[in-house]
């Protein structure tokens, strides 16, 4: 998403032939395109005629100054940045630039490094604003809901485009909240099955005791409770896809009984002795390294070896770059809209915090920040002081006063819960520890109830 160097262009503009030769050698010599002029209307000029990154200018000039240069950039070209220097360098005109809309004011003489260094924090700012406002329908990769551009999810939509001309069973790994099952739907969407059915199902919300009859199904009588027959999930993906989500969550006594239906391609219904043929294409996920559970005696390494014949590794957010703020983008038109309110703008502070975290909840995590941070902004632009507080730069205090080690437990409990928009089950998975001991944490805290 980032302009590398050679691509960005940098117009200088300074009337001292001695500086602006200096400057307009040293940024070439970094790769940077530069153009130059000696005076403000020279310039104006050529901003009507190429697109400019970045303007790097003189403060005192002939005819118009540098500073009537910066208000006229701030109000006419949104998408370019602005470096003032000047030799009558004073506070109260450092203060004036950066007020009219400069991005950075160096006083003469400077050194290369500062220069340098100013103009890639710059480059960098105008990165970050550009992809922040990146608009969801432009995008070349957007599949059924996979959304950004880096290279990191470019893999990732390769490896969807080989899975989908295949039939064979896949394993989509990666952390909670990344998107597997938009990669499982993508695949599903871009395949020769599109047109039959796609059949999720989470077996970590299902209690062991009713999987067996939500996968396969059950006739009629077969268990209390049992007042008709009913098609389980692998029927209702007949003809499609099913998709198991989390398979690690399956007992080792379910795995026997899943694995002969992936030998055997049929089912036998709850109650029933009759097995039936299915053609659903098996996709599976796991938050887990299942390799790990195969050596713990925890799976299958049979089943392993059968649900893991592709492979496809969705990366944590963290690791997308740019993403970040394009998914961030796309949440805020997407809940502007709900909210029938027009959308709001990020603010470089906040893009800069939004790409600083580290997202230990992943895309959903994004999305519920996002999501509440547009119902309870009521102002058209969204700044770092709106993030939550875990997100946002504070100088560091003195210690408070100690507290015991519960206490601490229920600040990061708290903290986790918080985070991921109160979910019990995705706090449970980032904390390392089960639903049933965290609900019983937050009883014990007096927590409010949270959706599992």
């Amino acid at each position: 998403m980032s302009k590398t160097a050679s691509e960005s262009t940098i117009l200088v503009v300074d009337d001292a032939p001695d500086t602006l030769e200096v400057i307009e050698r040293n940024l070439r010599a970094n790769g940077y395109r530069v153009l130059a002029c000696a005076r403000v209307a020279d310039a104006l000029d050529v901003l009507d005629r190429e697109p400019v990154d970045l303007v790097v200018t003189d403060w005192k000039m002939p005819g118009a100054s540098g500073l009537d240069l910066v208000r006229h950039i701030r109000e006419n070209r949104e998408d370019t940045e602005v470096m003032m220097i000047t030799g009558y360098a004073s506070i109260e005109g450092a203060v004036k630039a950066v007020k009219l809309g400069a991005g950075e004011y160096l006083a003469k003489p400077f050194t290369d490094d500062e220069l340098l260094g100013a103009v890639a924090r710059l480059l960098d700012k105008l990165s970050l604003r550009r992809a922040g406002r990146v608009e969801a329908a432009t995008l070349k990769h957007l599949r059924h809901g996979l959304l950004g551009d880096s290279a990191a999810i470019r893999r990732v939509l390769a490896d969807v485009a080989k899975s989908a001309t295949s039939n064979a069973t896949a394993l989509i790994a990666g952390e909670s909240g990344t998107g597997k099952e938009l990669v499982a739907r993508a695949i599903h969407y871009n395949s020769a099955r599109s047109s039959g059915p796609f059949a999720p199902v989470n077996c970590a919300s299902i209690p062991e005791g009713l999987l067996e009859s939500e996968l396969f199904g059950h006739v009629k009588g077969a268990f209390t409770g049992a007042i008709e027959s009913r098609a389980g999930f692998f029927q209702t993906a007949d003809g499609g896809t099913i998709f198991l989500d989390e398979i690690s969550e399956i007992s080792v006594a379910m795995q026997v009984k899943l694995l002969r239906v992936l030998q055997e391609k049929e089912v036998c219904m709850v109650g029933s002795t009759r097995p039936r043929r299915i053609d659903a294409r098996i996709l599976a996920s796991t938050n887990k390294d299942l390799s790990a559970l195969v050596k713990q005696g925890a799976f299958r390494e049979d089943l392993y070896f059968r649900v893991n014949v592709l492979t496809i590794v969705v990366p944590p957010l963290r690791e997308r770059g740019d993403d970040i703020l394009i998914l961030a983008r796309h949440f805020v038109e997407k809940f502007a809209r709900e909210l029938g309110r027009n959308t709001p703008d990020f603010e470089d502070t906040a893009l800069e915090a939004l790409k600083a975290y580290d997202w230990p909840g992943n895309v959903r995590e994004l999305e519920n920040i996002v999501q509440r941070v547009v119902v309870m902004s009521d102002h058209e632009r969204i700044g770092a002081a709106d993030l939550p507080e875990m997100m946002r730069f504070s100088v560091e205090r003195p210690p408070g006063p100690l507290m015991t080690l519960a206490e601490n437990e229920e600040r990061h409990i708290r903290s986790v819960l918080t985070a991921v928009g109160g979910n019990k089950t995705r706090a449970a998975q980032i904390l390392g520890i089960d639903r049933k001991t965290l609900r019983e944490k937050t009883k014990r805290f007096g927590l409010s109830e949270a959706p599992e």
